[in-house]
């Protein structure tokens, strides 16, 4: 697919494409903003594109109400980032290391005690901390890097809303936070064709594979009723179209330029996913936790800012 397919498949939902071909709206998002709701910290979600990582990160988080609207003085804080591969940032199998470092601060400026980066990692942690480049990126904002590499980080918790998935082993950071930010990249992904926010939340168990074999995308779901982040910050600066989730080169790679925030898990993995140029409905776990009401895949009933930088 050529870069020019791959946009307007991506950035122009079928029904709408009349409506929004001219404007913003060419960002895969398909509600109307209503003009009677006040306008700063009432989106349902917030999408920028145009922007460098942070700079679009920032803008967002205008538009949401601020950090402080999430974060108050004193709590603990795990932001929840993809480290899972032992790739350089501009492989973009990871998260964006600038966006990390930017959100960490925003926390601690808002006053949060301590800020935790995690995730239960792919290849070697060691190697992912460092080679993403998240791991220097998070220690210099001021945040703390803990490993999630031995099964004694993790406590059994039930997942009393699951169907498949009804019990797993958790990160202690994550059963300890007071706020969970969740901050997936955007990219491709051979068992469920993309990887986002709600995916990304398979780096807080232990015990993933059981997923792999018991349903991905029913298990996928399931965990969401455990606990859904506070935020969800979608890193879709450089989106890996083919060979997910690790690629092989930085030729899997498009340059979107784009950056989603949202409290909604499942509104911002449809609003990824449309980015990414698949159609949410077509993605199982998306398409199943709209129907178990975990959130909204229908974006056309939801409040929605798009702004270009």
């Amino acid at each position: 697919m050529d870069r020019r397919n791959f946009l307007r498949k991506g950035f122009i939902y079928t029904s709408l494409a009349g409506l929004y071909a001219s404007t913003l709206g060419r960002i895969p998002l398909l509600a109307l903003q209503r003009p009677s709701v006040p306008s700063i910290g009432n989106y349902d979600l917030v999408a920028v594109r145009g922007g460098e990582p942070e700079a679009m990160y920032k803008r967002a988080m205008q538009e949401m109400g601020g950090m402080q609207r999430f974060v108050k003085r004193g709590q603990r804080v795990v932001v929840k980032p993809n480290i899972g591969w032992d790739v350089p940032s501009d492989r973009a199998g990871n998260t964006n290391p600038g966006l990390v470092a930017a959100i960490v601060r925003d926390c601690l400026a808002a006053g949060a005690s301590r800020v935790f980066v995690f995730d239960n990692t792919c290849d070697n942690w060691q190697r992912c901390y460092q080679n993403s480049g998240i791991e220097d990126a998070v220690k210099k904002a001021g945040g703390q890097m803990v490993p999630g590499n031995l099964e004694r980080y993790y406590r059994a918790v039930n997942i009393l809303g699951g169907k498949r998935l009804t019990s797993a082993k958790v990160h202690e950071q994550l059963l300890d936070a007071d706020v969970f930010i969740n901050v997936p990249v955007l990219k491709h992904h051979g068992s469920t064709t993309v990887t986002v926010a709600m995916k990304n939340l398979m780096g807080v168990v232990w015990d993933r594979r059981y997923w792999h074999r018991n349903d991905l995308h029913q298990c996928i779901a399931d965990f969401c009723t455990f606990r859904k982040p506070d935020l969800n910050i979608v890193d879709a600066y450089l989106v890996m179209t083919q060979n997910g989730p690790k690629g092989t080169s930085t030729a899997d790679l498009s340059l979107m330029k784009s950056l989603l925030v949202s409290t909604d898990i499942v509104a911002v993995d449809a609003a990824s996913t449309l980015i990414f140029g698949a159609q949410p409905e077509n993605i199982g776990h998306i398409r199943i936790a709209n129907e178990m009401k975990i959130g909204k895949m229908n974006l056309s009933s939801l409040n929605i800012k798009r702004v270009a930088v």
